[in-house]
């Protein structure tokens, strides 16, 4: 519960009444919550984020909470490669800076 008696973003979400021992409520506030959570529901499901979160020692759980918001999002925008299209795309520039750098320096020294 978020306090003052509103619901959190996955309970406003859900459409339901938030307790007090939510496993959403730390994780996903009342304003934007509910955006990320709706991305969640849709890629995972209520249930297996209710689960996962479970799972997990409560120190993890904010971690797993943006991760799990950071993938849903990503495999909306994504379908097939999800984060790792962003993943795959750093890496080009890395590779794309390694080279410049490299470059740099044979000239400096040359």
């Amino acid at each position: 519960m978020t306090g003052f008696g509103s619901p959190c973003g996955a309970c406003k979400f859900l459409r339901r009444k938030c307790v007090k021992g939510c496993v959403f409520s730390p994780y996903f506030c009342h304003e934007q919550g509910a955006a990320h959570f709706a991305a969640i529901h849709k890629v995972f499901g209520a249930s297996n984020a209710s689960k996962l979160l479970m799972h997990l020692p409560i120190s993890d759980r904010c971690e797993a909470a943006v991760t799990m918001s950071y993938e849903a999002q990503a495999r909306l925008q994504d379908p097939i490669y999800g984060c790792v299209a962003h993943i795959f795309s750093l890496q080009q520039q890395v590779s794309r800076f390694y080279i410049i750098i490299h470059l740099n320096t044979n000239n400096f020294f040359a």
